[in-house]
């Protein structure tokens, strides 16, 4: 399981990262990007019982999306997720033992990194992709330089992902982006324009593609 949801993310291109604090509103938001072309989403365990919101998702959209969990910062809050259905787990920061619990259900495990050091480290303890965290400090130009003597490192960029600069990042050398207020419009969302949130999604899946012509 864990390499084919890895392929999936990678296939797809990026992974949607969700903030809600209205997790009534939540289901709708995944719904609309779904519609426009997303299908990995991450649920970060700052929203309000975010565990009982994967575990809702899981059951209501399981077959059709990635659910992830975001914002990990400890091996125990990793484990509550994936029980609840999370099929990945991503977190700013890297703990073997995040990694090492991931693994240990056949999860990916997507921690985060900045340096060279710390972005190899990652990879050697087994990190399936890592999160260059904040991306928007560093820019495009860090990951060329990186991938020019570490060509092996599997890289996803969170922080300065635009709608229309996503299929840069992959040209720079990322294997997928990770997007949040970008494409989850506030203003939208608290006018339940969804329409707007599937034309986001689209535009961004377009850049995507784009990227890898």
């Amino acid at each position: 399981m864990r390499a084919e949801i890895v392929q999936k993310i990678i296939a797809g291109g990026v992974i949607a990262v969700i903030r809600l604090s209205d997790s009534q509103r939540l289901r709708k938001v995944v719904e609309a990007i779904f519609a426009g072309g997303i299908s990995a989403i991450e649920i970060t365990m700052t929203i309000p019982n975010a565990v009982q919101v994967i575990e809702d998702l899981a059951k209501s959209m399981g077959e059709m999306i990635q659910i992830g969990v975001g914002s990990v910062l400890d091996a125990a809050a990793a484990q509550s997720a994936i029980l609840a259905g999370a099929k990945y787990v991503v977190s700013p920061i890297f703990k073997p033992e995040i990694v090492a619990l991931a693994h240990r259900y056949d999860v990916p495990a997507i921690p985060g990194a900045f340096s060279p050091t710390e972005i190899q480290t990652a990879h050697e303890y087994g990190a399936d992709i890592v999160k260059v965290f904040p991306a928007d400090i560093v820019g495009m130009a860090f990951f060329k330089a990186i991938k020019a003597p570490l060509p092996h490192l599997r890289l996803l960029p969170t922080g300065g992902v635009t709608l229309t600069n996503a299929g840069d990042w992959l040209k720079a050398g990322a294997c997928a982006v990770g997007v949040g207020s970008a494409l989850l419009d506030k203003k939208a969302i608290a006018a339940e324009n969804y329409a707007q949130l599937i034309e986001n999604a689209k535009i961004l899946c377009r850049s995507i593609a784009e990227g890898r012509e």
